[in-house]
Parts: structure tokens; C-alpha cells; sequence
């Protein structure tokens, strides 16, 4: 028996809204699209891909985590060549950068919709 990994999935108010981040951010391109599901896909392969389906109470996690409140359950690590450039076109793009840093070397920001992710150095 085989199992592979077939996607990382998101939710979101807007799933439409939140590939096309990802699909600029990333460089992906789109595989399937509704109104309540979207499926990126690398261009060079058509699995693992980055997929987002509706969820219309989605809340997002607080960074850094905290008792009592939503608590981040995935991330996303996106390793990158150039932190800083990076870092200001994720945000041109619709990110934003989180207060809080724990390493020099890895940038923790948000996606459109809340979803915390990271862009990190080689070796990082």
C-alpha cells in the first residue's frame, strides 16, 4: 500500500480570495476552482498541492500562542532565497508581518485570511 501526501488544506471565508495569495505568492498555478474549494498545484507536478475550502465561521489562530483562544494548529514553512525581498512582496501581496519574531533567520507573517506562515533561509 502507498500513501502520499495529495494536498495541504486551508480554510477560509473566501477560498477564490485566498488561492489567488498563494497562487502570486508561491508562483503556483490553479488545478480546480468553485466558489468553495481551489487546488494549486507546482508547476512541475501535480501533487502535493495547496487547496482551500469554504468555511464560512473560520477564525484565526493568535501568534504567539496563548491558553483560552484559537491556537494555530498547522503552518506553512516557505523557504526562500532573499528573507528581506521576501518578506516586503509577501506583504505587497496581501501578507502582513507578526510582532513577534522568534528566530533572526525566519519571518512569521499572515496570509489575507489569518493563517500564520513562514519564510525562512536555507539552512534555517
Amino acid at each position: 500500500m502507498t500513501t502520499l501526501l495529495g494536498a495541504f488544506v486551508l480554510g477560509s471565508p473566501d477560498p477564490p480570495a485566498l488561492a489567488d495569495f498563494y497562487r502570486a505568492l508561491l508562483g503556483w498555478e490553479e488545478a480546480e476552482r468553485s466558489p468553495a474549494w481551489v487546488r494549486l498545484r507546482a508547476p512541475e507536478r501535480d501533487r502535493p498541492g495547496l487547496s482551500f475550502q469554504l468555511e464560512t465561521d473560520h477564525t484565526p489562530p493568535v501568534w504567539p500562542q496563548r491558553p483560552g483562544v484559537q491556537q494555530m494548529q498547522a503552518h506553512l514553512d516557505l523557504q526562500v532565497d532573499d528573507l528581506e525581498a521576501e518578506t516586503k512582496r509577501a506583504c505587497a501581496l496581501g501578507a502582513t508581518l507578526e510582532d513577534h519574531q522568534p528566530q533572526e533567520d525566519v519571518r512569521v507573517l499572515r496570509d489575507p485570511h489569518g493563517h500564520p506562515f513562514c519564510l525562512f533561509l536555507p539552512g534555517a
